[in-house]
């Protein structure tokens, strides 16, 4: 498989793009993004001191199994880096990605994952040790004199490793599996795009330019379905290819004008994808028709050259390309000295983007059950973009946020992470039609409650909020900034006003239905009261994604169905679970704790989702009033419309039903950046963007095609 090298521009700097790149690595210093000379030279002290330590846990393990004296002292493991500490772009706490490489007699589950384990379990420096044997690549988290590594294990076909070894070398691959290959590409990924790119120097301070203006608008985050470290990375070489005489300043302004333009799915490679006779499976959409699904292939240039951003889902697609128009624009202000850097990098106000939200709540009896509980979920919470994108046929976007919140007011370890739902645009839908995806949500609380090490005390809740629910504790300051005003279309704005108006329109029964008055301000909500706030119960998989189907009836019956292109979907599940955040009836559930609720219009956790009654969707406040002698919790509720009929809603101590209907009137556009793109000047930019991706000899060619995106 080939692809062009042929730059768009060899064009240089000229003064003002000199003058603007000393204004954007000023911009980068002052923002903190470069650590002192004294942590650089304490990361060199740290990786020397592990260095030692696997070294000499290997020739500990080569005297006990019996080899001769000169083999013990020859014996030998080598310490690599990779990620953005290899590629020269950390900042100052970031963690340092590193692979150790031992001989061919050092094993990584008994070995690694044991015998190594017990030594940075006694090493007073190691704290916060956490392996992650089933990972998609194995792992060991741990801090080393509060520097966070995360250490991969690679064990060569070698009796002896040598001190020099090059792993970018395709003979490290002979007689190895698959988890080791895993294990040794983000080494070999990492040297092959500093030998790709024509200015080192050029390519670091571009990426980190562009990391920081990822995090600032929300979509750095591979395990979320954006993009991590390594794929910003490849994008951002790519462009360095193709402008290579260009300055920072000029390569970030290009970054966006070529990523805004192009034809997705259209691959990007550094290099060619060549097919070695090792057996190992390479990205090749002609013979794996998994590989045709993905939505925004970035191809890692070492072999095996596989894509790098597979989580990356339609909506997370939609997502970035919206950003990159963002970004596009104000680089083009930028060279028209109509703007300064740090209009680029204005955090995105995720909770003013959108109607509609769904809440993801985490809590734990402690914060190493919530560390372990949180990473779990997290890792979980692309499938429940996905499945909502499956069960509304893709008229229902998710754009889930990175970012995690937790309410200092609780009084146990909690986290929350938030999703933002709107409509897709263009789609017509009746009038009145609402998304109901209680039965999505159940499949995906049914999944998360197989955790195989789950805990008392861990719980789930997803609840439905609107954007003027949303908790206080998400904003900085602790109160909501008031709304900018922004240029909207005639459509945009008249849903605008009715939900600002207090009343949302389109109910099937025709009428207005009131809207609640903020929630959030109280947050002295015990935790347990969270439960209030979960999904409905288990639904039978037949039931209608869309509004109109009856309310789902309780079952124990499992769900299936995995929507999951990732490795590492089923890693640490179990069979079956009854404990696992609060949405399985547990043989001991007899005692029942008596529910902490709060009538008050200010409540946190206030359930506030429209809940089908008969034909119509109603909302209602809820006041809780518990009996800790029964088996059910009877919430009243308080109707703010005397047309809205009352809703009862039962909770015991290890389920509580909350029915998510989400009604959708009309999304808003995120962000409002709706600004025509940037023309490209370069001659030669059409050939790139539409460059044809060759198959061996065969040559048949893929191009990019907008209709692949359902944007």
């Amino acid at each position: 498989m080939t692809t062009s090298n042929k730059p768009i521009s060899l064009a240089g700097p000229v003064d003002a793009d000199v003058l603007r790149t000393a204004e954007l690595n000023k911009f980068l210093v002052d923002a903190g993004l470069y650590e002192t000379v004294e942590e650089s030279a304490r990361r060199e002290e740290v990786l020397g001191e592990l260095d030692k330590i696997v070294k000499d846990w290997v020739k500990q393990l080569t005297s006990q199994r019996g080899y001769t004296d000169q083999m013990v002292e020859e014996a030998n493991a080598v310490l690599f880096t990779f990620g953005s500490y290899r590629l020269g772009v950390h900042g100052p706490g970031a963690d340092i990605d590193t692979l150790c490489v031992g001989p061919s007699y050092v094993n990584r589950e008994e070995d690694f994952f044991i015998v190594l384990h017990d030594i940075l379990s006694q090493t007073e420096e190691v704290t916060h040790l956490q392996p992650v044997p089933d990972a998609h690549v194995p792992v060991m988290k741990f801090k080393f004199h509060g520097i966070s590594i995360d250490l991969l294990y690679a064990s060569v076909s070698l009796l002896v490793v040598p001190s020099d070894l090059d792993i970018s070398q395709e003979s490290v691959l002979y007689e190895i599996d698959e988890a080791t290959v895993r294990s040794l590409t983000g080494c070999r990924v990492a040297d092959q795009i500093l030998r790709l790119v024509p200015n080192i120097e050029n390519f670091r301070t571009t990426l980190r330019c562009l990391k920081h203006w990822a995090k600032r608008r929300g979509v750095y985050s591979n395990v979320t379905g954006f993009l991590g470290g390594v794929n910003w990375a490849l994008l951002v070489a790519r462009v360095c290819q193709l402008y290579p005489n260009a300055v920072p300043s000029m390569l970030v302004s290009r970054f966006f004008r070529v990523f805004t333009q192009w034809h997705w799915p259209t691959p990007v490679m550094l290099c060619a994808i060549e097919e070695e006779e090792l057996g190992f499976p390479v990205w090749d959409p002609r013979k794996n028709p998994r590989d045709r699904t993905h939505h925004m292939p970035i191809i890692t240039p070492a072999y095996p050259c596989m894509n790098s951003s597979y989580n990356v889902s339609t909506s997370t697609l939609r997502v970035m390309i919206e950003q990159f128009q963002f970004g596009n624009k104000i680089c083009q202000e930028i060279e028209l000295n109509k703007a300064n850097w740090s209009a680029l990098f204005e955090p995105f106000n995720f909770f003013e983007a959108y109607k509609n939200y769904l809440q993801v709540d985490i809590i734990a009896e402690d914060d190493e059950d919530l560390r372990l509980w949180k990473g779990w979920v997290e890792s979980r919470l692309r499938q429940l973009t996905l499945k909502i994108e499956r069960d509304t046929y893709g008229k229902l976007q998710c754009h889930p946020y990175p970012s995690e919140y937790a309410d200092p007011s609780r009084q146990c370890a909690h986290c929350a992470f938030f999703m933002g739902l709107s409509r897709k645009e263009g789609v017509k839908i009746q009038e009145g039609q609402a998304f109901d995806i209680r039965g999505t949500v159940d499949e995906f609380r049914h999944e998360i409650n197989m955790y195989m090490f789950w805990k008392p005390g861990m719980e789930l809740a997803v609840s439905h909020v609107r954007r003027k629910e949303i908790p206080a504790y998400v904003f900085p300051e602790g109160y909501r900034r008031p709304r900018p005003q922004r240029h909207v279309n005639h459509h945009q704005q008249s849903d605008k006003n009715a939900t600002e108006n207090g009343t949302l329109t389109g109910s099937p029964d025709g009428q207005l239905k009131r809207k609640h008055a903020s929630a959030g301000v109280d947050d002295t909500e015990p935790c347990r009261s969270v439960k209030r706030a979960s999904v409905s119960p288990v639904h039978p998989k037949t039931s209608s994604p869309l509004s109109g189907s009856p309310v789902h009836p309780k079952t124990s019956s499992p769900l299936s169905g995995n929507v999951s292109d990732d490795p590492t979907s089923n890693n640490q599940t179990k069979g079956t679970s009854n404990a696992s955040g609060g949405s399985q009836n547990s043989p001991s559930s007899g005692n029942v704790e008596q529910a902490k609720c709060s009538s008050s219009s200010q409540a946190s956790e206030k359930s506030l989702d429209s809940i089908p009654s008969g034909s119509k969707c109603v909302k209602v406040e809820a006041a809780c009033s518990g009996d800790v002698t029964s088996k059910q919790v009877n919430c009243i509720s308080h109707v703010n419309d005397n047309t809205a009929p009352a809703v009862v809603v039962s909770t015991t101590l290890k389920r509580v039903a909350e029915k998510v209907v989400l009604e959708l009137v009309g999304s808003e556009s995120l962000g409002g950046n709706n600004a025509d793109l940037l023309h490209i000047t370069e001659k030669d930019m059409g050939n790139v963007l539409a460059e044809k991706v060759h198959f061996g000899g065969n040559r048949v060619s893929q191009s990019g095609l907008h209709e692949e995106l359902e944007v």
